[in-house]
């Protein structure tokens, strides 16, 4: 993965974690904690993850922490939309947090897949 792909990815996941932390704040002060807490641990571990997987020692690591950092991603799309259909907070607009994280699931998708294709040849 060349450094423009991962400075791209790296700097989207960490924005998103940073509105995860803020929508885990406000989800606090309105006292749903157990909720906030599932998505701020998987929102905020794509960017973990995928630092760590710069750090990686093998391509195989590398491919083996942004598996994680995609799983991760989905758990979030899945704790977004639960907090969403719950409708226990009125006054979140959710499309934007949806929007992010399954763009995060395409490119990190896309690169497992180019980066497993170059591990065969």
């Amino acid at each position: 993965m060349g450094n423009r792909e991962s400075s791209i990815v790296l700097k989207k996941s960490f924005d998103f974690g940073v509105k995860i932390v803020q929508l885990h704040e406000q989800l606090a002060q309105d006292k749903h904690f157990v909720l906030g807490k599932q998505l701020l641990r998987s929102g905020t571990s794509i960017g973990a993850n995928i630092n760590e997987a710069l750090a990686g020692y093998s391509k195989k690591d590398f491919v083996y922490k942004l598996t994680i950092s995609l799983k991760e991603a989905q758990e979030s799309e899945y704790w977004i939309k639960l907090i969403e259909a719950a409708g226990i907070t009125q006054d979140i607009n959710y499309k934007p947090y949806l929007t992010d994280v399954v763009e995060l699931q395409k490119i990190l998708t896309a690169i497992i897949k180019t980066s497993r294709n170059n591990e065969l040849n």
